[in-house]
Formats: C-alpha cells, sequence, structure tokens
C-alpha cells in the first residue's frame, strides 16, 4: 500500500540511539514533517536506493558502515537532498571532515528541538531554490548520451521534477493531471535508464557539467 507524505517531505534520521531517534522523530513530526528512522546505515542504504527524502540527518557514530562511509556510498556532493551530520562534542573534526565529503552541516547534540526545525526548514528551501536555478534553465538544452531524446513535454516534466516539484504542482504548472506527469515521469525514466528519482537527478546533474 501506497505511503501516505507529509505536505512537508520526508526526513531519514539516522542514529543508533532509540532516544536520538525517538526525540528527533517527535521534533521533527511535530514541525510537518514524515520521519523514517534507521539504526544501522544499511538498512538506510537498502531504502536510500529507491527514494529519495527531503533531507537526511545522519550521525557520525553507527554500527557497521560510519557515518563518513555512508556519505561516499551516496555520493554525497551530488546527493539530491541536504544531508546534516549529527555529532557529539568530540566529533566536531570528523564532522568538518563529513562536510568536506558532501555533508551539508553538522548539528551538534545536544540539540533543541526547535533550532533543528529551523535549520532543516531553512536548508531544505536554500536546497530547492539551488537546485532550481541550476538544473530549470539548462533542461531544455541538456543532451543525455546514448540515451533515446526527450520530447519537448518531458523536457518540461523533468524540468519541473528537477527543481522539486510535486506532480501535482507540476500539473498545475503546464496544465496536465498529476497522473499524466506520472507517466511522464515513468516514461522519461526509462528513456534515460534512471533507476529511480535519485538516480534521474543525478543523471541531470551530470548532463548539466558536461553541456
Amino acid at each position: 500500500m501506497a505511503e501516505k507524505l507529509s505536505s512537508r517531505g520526508e526526513i531519514f534520521v539516522v542514529d543508533d540511539d532509540p532516544a536520538v531517534r525517538e526525540t528527533l522523530s517527535m521534533v521533527l513530526s511535530a514541525g510537518g514533517y514524515q520521519v523514517i528512522c534507521f539504526a544501522d546505515g544499511a538498512a538506510l542504504l537498502a531504502v536510500a536506493r529507491t527514494r529519495c527524502p527531503s533531507c537526511m540527518l545522519l550521525d557520525v557514530h553507527i554500527p557497521g558502515k560510519s557515518g563518513l562511509d555512508i556519505l561516499k556510498e551516496l555520493q554525497a556532493e551530488d546527493y539530491p537532498a541536504p544531508i546534516f551530520m549529527i555529532s557529539g562534542q568530540g566529533d566536531i573534526a570528523m564532522a568538518v571532515t563529513a562536510i568536506r565529503n558532501g555533508a551539508l552541516d553538522f548539528i551538534e547534540k545536544p540539540f533543541r528541538g526547535s533550532e533543528i526545525v529551523a535549520r532543516l526548514d531553512e536548508a531544505i528551501g536554500a536546497f530547492a531554490r539551488r537546485q532550481a536555478e541550476d538544473s530549470a534553465s539548462k533542461i531544455a538544452s541538456l543532451h543525455f548520451s546514448g540515451r533515446e531524446p526527450l520530447t519537448r513535454r518531458e523536457r518540461e516534466v523533468l524540468e519541473q521534477f528537477a527543481s522539486g516539484a510535486s506532480n501535482k504542482e507540476a500539473g498545475r504548472q503546464l496544465g496536465i493531471s498529476p497522473r499524466t506527469i506520472e507517466d511522464h515521469r515513468a516514461n522519461i525514466m526509462k528513456k534515460l535508464g534512471a533507476r529511480n528519482a535519485a538516480d534521474l537527478i543525478r543523471m541531470v546533474m551530470t548532463a548539466s557539467r558536461n553541456s
């Protein structure tokens, strides 16, 4: 059964401490987000391959793969959502290294819930604006080497998708139904060989750099 998403989007929380997961879940849910919690990196990666959140909170120290390992596997510099590292006071140097590996910023424990919601609101908004500015104006001229060409309407839909619009918002902008937007998006992913939404955004970003 399809999950109903919050109007403000999903936040992934990755921390092995149940108390931290519970606190962040309560705070972010109260802020209007849908929260999905993971106790380790393997569980996160299994989900992150098929869906992309609005933002991610990733603990520096988690069982198995470290937070830095996860950043590398997610190719954080090109990841289509901001990633915050959660760090204890003694982990600042590691958090700085994480930023160099693609994390947006770090949140230090102990934290205040209201401040976290405000920081995520700001980060998500700014990230979406940057994506829109970086990709929307370029998509019409992008060339996806070795792939079947996109139609003009498909490029319009891709532009909306790359700017962070939902199917409903894109349909309103383009004057077509959300279901038609969904069909276009499925066809775009098939033509470009994208496995999931995050993969599609990465392909757009790569094509933008190469254009």
